[in-house]
């Protein structure tokens, strides 16, 4: 069978159907949150990031990496050779009982975006060779603790979280979306603004909007999906986000917000919290200059994986 939706339910559910003891996943690039959630699941699970042999990782990214690693319940290993290969392999006793591949990297935006990525059910008589395959692939890895790695730059955006002519926190959108009269959101729901200028001066962390087309779903028209993206915070929190809204940038559509998913009230209470404040408050000028800052420092580590920096 052929998937193109719903992938990341089908990875953490498929072993319900089978019988197994091991997952194996390798991917060309990695998301700290499906990683964190491997813990969930009844068996032993080891992660092959397969780019690092070409591009190295990001230093927040691979310290992200480390905290998670807890072999042999989740081990997770770096390439020395470029794997970009994207592979899920069930095993039993050693042998493969089920597998999937495809074009989906073990990331949040590769695996909760509608039409995005596909993965495809492999048949039997490939599951041999998906075993020397693998035994290929791990014979050239190193754990992600045994060293000291090559890492990548990064670029960072700053976000003022203050309208750029008033100086002041929007009384009913950014981070005080929720107490907005209008629409029908929930208090404390909040977002961050992508600015114009930040889109022309970073245009690597905002990608244009994907156009999907639905008309397989009865509906004639095209839809503009909300890239889904994972952020580590400065403080080690995991968040799940997602790139939302649409506006008009150089005859191209980009972002407008960025929110938290699948509830845009977590971000709001995440920025509330660090500055001291009840989940639901309404956030002032006064109370972000009494933390310490004004903006958050965002930083792309690799596609779909952003670093949030909200410290002082």
């Amino acid at each position: 069978m052929f998937f193109t939706n719903n992938l990341e339910n089908k990875v953490f559910n498929s072993h319900q159907y089978i019988s197994c003891d091991e997952l194996i996943i390798i991917s060309g690039y990695v998301g700290p949150n499906p990683i964190q959630r491997l813990s969930t699941l009844p068996f032993n699970t080891t992660v092959i990031y397969g780019m690092y042999g070409s591009e190295s990782i990001s230093g927040r990214l691979h310290n992200t990496l480390l905290t998670l690693h807890n072999p042999p319940h989740v081990n997770i290993l770096y390439s020395n050779i470029p794997v970009h290969s994207k592979c899920y392999i069930w095993r039993n006793n050693g042998e493969v009982v089920y597998a999937l591949i495809g074009s989906a990297n073990f990331s949040t935006n590769s695996l909760t975006i509608p039409f995005r990525e596909s993965l495809a059910e492999t048949t039997n008589d490939t599951f041999a060779d998906l075993n020397n395959y693998y035994d290929q692939i791990v014979a050239n890895t190193v754990s992600c603790d045994s060293g000291i790695f090559t890492t990548t730059n990064e670029v960072t955006c700053s976000m003022v979280l203050t309208h750029p002519t008033t100086g002041e926190v929007p009384a009913g959108s950014g981070l005080n979306w929720g107490h907005s009269p209008r629409g029908n959101n929930n208090p404390g729901d909040s977002y961050i603004p992508i600015r114009t200028s930040h889109i022309r001066n970073y245009p690597s962390l905002f990608p244009p909007k994907q156009t999907h087309p639905i008309s397989n779903l009865g509906l004639g028209r095209s839809n503009r999906q909300n890239d889904s993206i994972e952020i580590i915070w400065d403080d080690g929190t995991l968040m799940d986000a997602a790139l939302e809204g649409s506006q008009p940038v150089d005859g191209r559509q980009y972002p407008k917000n960025l929110c938290s998913f699948p509830y845009k009230s977590v971000l709001g209470a995440y920025i509330r919290q660090r500055i001291g404040l009840p989940s639901n408050a309404l956030v002032t000028r006064t109370d972000l200059l009494r933390y310490g800052r004004d903006n958050i420092h965002l930083s792309l580590l690799q596609d779909g994986t952003y670093y949030g920096d909200f410290s002082v």
